[in-house]
């Protein structure tokens, strides 16, 4: 658990200044357990990102991936690692409907990890159930693309279920 969980208030360790305090030292795992609040959310995205790590090894292999685009003023990025496809719209208010990003492996793919998902506090705007098929035409240094719709402020993972 991080800092932006664990921590809602400010840190500050003990020292001379706050009498040795240890009360905004101290990580508050009970928020995430409060209805009211929206740290469950960050908890299920916490858990469903781990359980994904678990299943596709994107962290512990030695791809060290590719990133294949940057978009300054769309505020995109796009990389690949371990056979997954990352898309991040990091635009506070712009989304784009059949945004094509590049992709070696030809193929189907489909959502694995999905920031938007109502159980991380998203808006649901992305269909689970879409199939991304690839299209023989390079883009971005890659040999197939693909269209997404990315909203704003949303990250999603696709993995290929099938050639």
């Amino acid at each position: 658990m991080g800092n932006e969980f664990g921590h809602p208030e400010w840190l500050d360790f003990p020292r001379e200044g706050n009498g040795d305090s240890y009360h905004y030292a101290r990580r508050q795992y009970n928020l995430a357990d409060d209805g009211l609040l929206r740290y469950s959310y960050l908890n299920n995205f916490d858990r469903a990102m781990n359980q994904c790590e678990d299943k596709y090894h994107w962290l512990s292999m030695e791809d060290s991936g590719y990133v294949s685009y940057k978009h300054e003023d769309d505020k995109i990025i796009v990389f690949e690692r371990c056979g997954l496809l990352f898309v991040f719209n990091f635009h506070p208010n712009k989304s784009f409907a059949d945004y094509r990003v590049g992709v070696d492996k030809p193929g189907v793919y489909h959502l694995i990890l999905n920031t938007d998902d109502p159980e991380f506090g998203g808006h649901s705007l992305l269909d689970p159930n879409v199939e991304y098929i690839t299209q023989s035409y390079g883009y971005s240094g890659r040999q197939n693309s693909l269209l997404v719709y990315i909203p704003s402020r949303v990250a999603i993972v696709l993995g290929r279920i099938r050639e």
